[in-house]
């Protein structure tokens, strides 16, 4: 059995409470989920985001804090306790499939870093800059190699090499926030979590309280019923779910097994849930705002959204653009930090149970300093600043093609892959009864039969649904997604896809094939699990 001390424990409920909800509350949902609701029908983009929610949301996060707080591991391990070496494998396919998402998301945080930067200078709140050397872009009667900033000036900066340079220093900041595990991380979240629910707050009430933008509030409830009748709004939402919640990652379970046995998940989860959705809620009214008080149309890229749409939005502000812009990246970048340092954490937690014991506090610096190395390694791949698109018309850099068609397979499928088989070997290999007795053990709101249902049957069933009409879609007539992107390729869009694959699956069946001889058998595994 894992040393519990050596695991590291919270300091306090409080300090777990804030990380794991600081995991959840990311760029995600400031600026991701308001660009799927605008792409997705504005308020017809609720009703299947609270049906994800109540149906697969909650119920999956007390599946995943059940599974830490019972096995006392990560989520490999937890995994392995739960259905022997194809448990463990998924437990470490999902951290790896994780690891591509951390990696590209540590670049948008470290483009997200320099725009704070550059909103302390003038240039970025400039009504517009001329851009000659990447030619011309259409921005409705503009003058010719003009485009408004700030499109112009996060275009000017993603071609530069500079970018490299912050992704560095994103990852330096998250080695330093994880360096001493929940020590560390909860001195960092009992800081960020709250500034970014006040920055939030003060963004929201200056965009409702400008002429127009309770407007942009009705637009966000008005639904679109016609919306929900495609399948993308549905898959949209379950993995904004499952993006928004961290759920998938294997955060979660890592989190809690840092708490006490006797800890209550079922109520945890349920304030986690409700914190981030909250989050969500307060970022919806502040982003269509800003968006309808300057009747700004989007194509609603969540990327476009966060660099191009609000910031074009407060820099139209009739007064303090400047020191809003500022306080908009500010919470952009503790956003994204709060999330990136659970990634890692997530991804360290697994490497440390599997190949860290009996070396103590030596094992945590080393398996820190190689991850942020290898994700160092491959977020400088997606800050690579080779211009493959002149007119900026979609994705600009070669660096920022590669990030789209990656967030395809990760986010897309990923999550979801992760969460059907998840299900299926708790509810079919270990029991979901046999989960739901330990969680109502030490839970101040007992779970029914209905939850084992959930596990079991109905989130299984709507997930293959959802996965198998997304796969029959890269069949159509347009070919495999990504194929007609600029600055892609049939081969590079195939070539993508073959990589997320086959890495995924090829590190973690060799992680799992790397059995230390201290690791419990199957049976004695089987009798902790059951003690």
């Amino acid at each position: 059995m894992t040393n519990d001390v050596s695991r590291g424990q919270w300091g306090s409920k409080l300090g777990f409470i804030l990380a794991a909800s600081g995991s959840a509350i990311g760029l995600g949902n400031v600026v991701f989920f308001s660009a799927n609701a605008y792409k997705f029908g504005a308020g017809a983009f609720y009703v299947p985001y609270l049906i994800a929610l109540a149906v697969v949301g909650v119920p999956v996060m007390i599946m995943e804090f059940g599974l830490g707080g019972l096995s006392r591991r990560s989520f490999p391990g937890a995994m392995r306790q739960v259905a022997g070496q194809g448990g463990e494998f998924l437990g470490w396919w999902a951290l790896m499939n994780a690891l591509f998402i951390c990696m590209y998301y540590t670049t948008i945080v470290g483009w997200v870093l320099g725009m704070w930067l550059g909103a302390f200078g003038e240039s970025l709140w400039a009504e517009s800059v001329a851009l000659p050397k990447y030619g011309y872009v259409d921005q409705g009667g503009m003058a010719e190699g003009a485009v408004p900033n700030p499109t112009a000036y996060f275009f000017s900066m993603l071609a530069r090499w500079s970018c490299v340079l912050f992704v560095a220093v994103i990852w330096i900041i998250n080695l330093i926030i994880c360096y001493r595990g929940t020590k560390s991380i909860e001195k960092a979240v009992r800081v960020f979590v709250p500034l970014m629910w006040l920055f939030m707050i003060v963004l929201i009430i200056r965009g409702v309280s400008l002429p127009g933008g309770l407007d942009g509030v009705y637009l966000l409830f008005t639904p679109d019923f016609k919306a929900m009748g495609e399948i993308e709004v549905w898959r949209g939402a379950f993995s904004q779910i499952f993006f928004t919640l961290s759920l998938g990652f294997g955060i979660m379970t890592a989190y809690a097994s840092y708490l006490p046995r006797k800890s209550d998940h079922t109520s945890s989860a349920l304030m986690i849930a409700s914190m981030n959705c909250g989050f969500e809620f307060i970022a919806g009214l502040a982003i269509f705002s800003l968006i309808f008080v300057f009747a700004i149309a989007p194509k609603a890229s969540t990327l476009g959204m966060m660099f191009f749409v609000v910031p074009q939005g407060i820099a139209s502000l009739p007064a303090g653009a400047q020191a809003f812009g500022i306080l908009f990246f500010t919470l952009l970048l503790l956003a994204g930090l709060s999330s990136t340092i659970s990634l890692v954490e997530g991804l360290g937690s697994g490497l440390i149970d599997k190949f860290g014991t009996g070396m103590g506090v030596g094992a945590r610096r080393l398996v820190l300093v190689v991850i942020c190395l290898l994700g160092f390694a491959g977020s400088a791949i997606f800050a690579w600043p080779t211009v493959v698109d002149p007119f900026l018309k979609d994705d600009g850099t070669l660096g920022f093609t590669l990030i789209d068609l990656v967030n395809h397979w990760a986010f897309d499928y990923g999550l979801l892959i992760c969460g059907l088989f998840e299900c299926l070997l708790v509810g079919w290999v270990f029991g979901a009864g046999k989960l739901r007795a330990y969680l109502n053990e030490h839970s101040s709101f007992h779970l029914g039969v209905w939850f084992d249902v959930l596990i079991k049957f109905i989130i299984p069933a709507l997930l293959a649904v959802l996965i198998g009409f997304g796969v029959y879609g890269e069949f159509g007539e347009d070919g495999l997604y990504g194929a007609k992107m600029a600055g892609s390729s049939k081969a590079l869009a195939a070539g993508i896809a073959v990589c997320w694959m086959t890495t995924t699956v090829v590190v973690a069946a060799v992680l799992v094939l790397l059995t230390r001889p201290e690791e419990p058998s199957r049976e004695e595994e089987s009798t902790e699990v059951s003690s």
